[in-house]
């Protein structure tokens, strides 16, 4: 009966083509995703968890529908760059498709994700947001449009840079319209660092700063200009006569027009034809003695843009969660609905066991996000552990987090098939936008070192990262002391090893294994923690299990010549892949025989 039973299914499947190979069009990505919901309720004073859930759960339905359908569009129709407007004269304009301004009345208009943490009242609540909140915000959106991203990202740390070291009298100028959530009064940010003389290499930029009175004259190239046309534009220069390296550079801020209406001098001189974000305008930008204003302290220019870059490292490592969440979604999608050779594609012992490669490293993703979005909160507050912390945390996710996307977007357009492909289905431009997150505010070499060499080596980070998993570990009494035992030792091991690695120039060519290892360390014990405390709030144990399976699969040394698929690592994966709560005696009898 059973088999007939089995039968009958799989003969209904495959008698109906819409489920030959499903997408995620029409689905809510915020109901679809307990864990972030889980999260959010351990990380979130209840309050306020309860007030933003009817807006996550609006924008999970746009994301999976509308929005969606316009990030396909905004990526097919890209912008296009007018020198000149319909009368021949010079007149610089970038036109956008319609659907990349509704992407923009979703993002800045309706949900103010880009002021959440610098304005009080968006969405109705009394105070600004915490990082943790807004950046569920981030996670559903980027689900459905990543290009826009980075508009949101940059007008938000435009605005932070703003309120943290400009004048009141630039302040006061400025900051109301770049965190504006009325469309009419919205100045966007940019941030122009990228020069062709170096990249990473900041110090060695080119473009010069000239006082002239109140204001500053700025001449020079930028070579990567994201949000090309924004209103408001964050960008370093070295004031005339100031030192060589970083230490000589100063922090401007240059707006696209000046106080007559007439355009500020600089010129786009061409748009980028990117891999991936296309539907977002990024340009080369030529100064030509354009009007600018010191922000902060000129010998601290950039020391003050760091900041800037570090949130924009946790915004990047969010939005890369966010790709592989939604690649994720796609795989099961597909592997549960996909009729092939008389079974379902998630019935295959192959295919689970490359779903369970795309999930581990979704959710290490995710939990390793609200972990430094906690640490960044708590360093808000005044913490300075936590101040500490975030300076391992930040490179660390960033590093990994964006690499990992790549594997699993590209993953889950392997379990699609031949139509992944297609630029139909949203999973080809996933992966072409996955590959922008490990370039993005560092390339991985570059963050890798700073995890260690700036973290470890200058600020000794180690310890703060070393005393916060002990805590966590602590603070998890259901999970087994054998195992919180054994992710204590791997965490000690890890970080021991980054100190190391730390420790002397020649060991350069470990610091991204390194890294690596320090981010599995913590994303396990990470999830652990969390499923004491879910498992606390509702009986669900399961998260506990994918610690167990970071460790076997990412921490544990491996034989190439031994079979790893056992009757336990089968069971854990039934438990991940199953939709039904797993109680705490069944994980600590799979924990057990680790």
């Amino acid at each position: 009966m059973q088999q007939q039973a089995k039968h009958d299914d799989v003969t209904r499947a495959a008698d109906r083509p819409g489920l030959l190979a499903p997408d995620t069009s029409g689905m809510n990505f915020y109901r679809a995703d307990p864990a972030l919901t889980d999260l959010l309720r351990i990380h979130l004073p209840d309050a306020l968890f309860r007030h933003i859930e009817p807006h996550l759960d609006r924008l999970g339905a746009l994301a999976g529908g509308h929005l969606d359908e316009c990030a396909r569009l905004a990526d097919r129709h890209v912008p296009v760059l007018h020198q000149r407007d319909r009368f021949g004269r010079d007149a610089q304009w970038i036109e956008y498709h319609p659907a990349y301004r509704d992407l923009e009345k979703a993002a800045f208009g309706e949900f103010g994700i880009h002021a959440m943490s610098v304005r009080k009242g968006i969405l109705g609540w009394p105070d600004k947001y915490p990082v943790v909140a807004k950046h569920a915000f981030t996670f559903l959106f980027n689900q459905a449009e990543f290009g826009l991203g980075c508009p949101i990202n940059v007008t938000d740390g435009c605005a932070k840079l703003l309120s943290n070291f400009g004048s009141e009298a630039l302040q006061a100028r400025y900051l109301d319209g770049l965190t504006q959530t009325d469309m009419s009064r919205l100045t966007q940010g940019g941030q122009f660092m990228t020069e062709k003389e170096g990249g990473s290499d900041v110090g060695t930029l080119t473009t010069q700063a000239t006082q002239e009175g109140d204001h500053w004259r700025l001449t020079g190239e930028k070579w990567f200009c994201s949000n090309a046309d924004a209103e408001v534009v964050m960008l370093l220069a070295r004031p005339q006569g100031a030192q060589s390296g970083t230490r000589g550079v100063g922090l401007f801020l240059m707006p696209r027009r000046l106080d007559d209406g007439s355009p500020n001098h600089y010129r786009i001189v061409r748009l980028k034809d990117k891999l991936g974000t296309r539907s977002m305008a990024s340009g080369e930008i030529k100064l030509e003695g354009a009007i600018a204003y010191a922000v902060g302290k000129l010998d601290r220019g950039f020391v003050q843009m760091a900041e800037m870059v570090n949130s924009s490292r946790l915004s990047n490592g969010v939005k890369s969660t966010a790709l592989m969440r939604r690649a994720h979604q796609d795989a099961m999608m597909v592997a549960r609905n996909r009729v092939v050779f008389g079974s379902r594609i998630i019935n295959l012992p192959l295919a689970r066991r490359q779903l369970m490669k795309i999930m581990l490293a979704t959710e290490q993703a995710l939990s390793m996000s609200f972990l430094t979005a906690d640490a960044l909160d708590r360093a808000e507050a005044g913490s300075q552990d936590a101040a500490t912390l975030l300076r391992i945390l930040t490179p660390t996710l960033k590093f990994r987090a964006t690499r990992d996307a790549r594997k699993v977007c590209g993953d889950a357009l392997e379990m699609r098939g031949g139509i992944g492909y297609i630029e139909e289905f949203a999973t080809a431009r996933l992966l072409r936008d996955a590959h922008l997150g490990s370039i993005w505010e560092g390339t991985g070499n570059i963050v890798a070192l700073d995890a260690l060499r700036r973290a470890i080596g200058r600020h000794g980070a180690e310890a703060a990262l070393a005393a916060d998993l002990h805590a966590r570990l602590d603070d998890s009494a259901e999970v087994p002391q054998a195992w919180r035992g054994r992710l204590r030792q791997l965490c000690d091991r890890a970080i021991g090893l980054a100190r190391e690695v730390a420790s002397r120039a020649d060991n350069e060519a470990e610091a991204r294994r390194a890294t690596s290892l320090l981010y599995h360390a913590a994303s396990a014990v990470a999830l652990a923690w969390e499923g004491n405390r879910i498992y606390a709030m509702r009986g669900d144990a399961r998260r506990l299990l994918l610690s167990r399976m970071v460790v076997d699969h990412r921490l544990a040394a491996g034989d190439p010549f031994r079979l790893t698929e056992g009757d336990t690592q089968r069971a854990i994966t039934e438990c991940l892949l199953g939709e039904q709560a797993v109680g705490m005696a069944e994980v600590r009898e799979l924990l057990g025989a680790a």
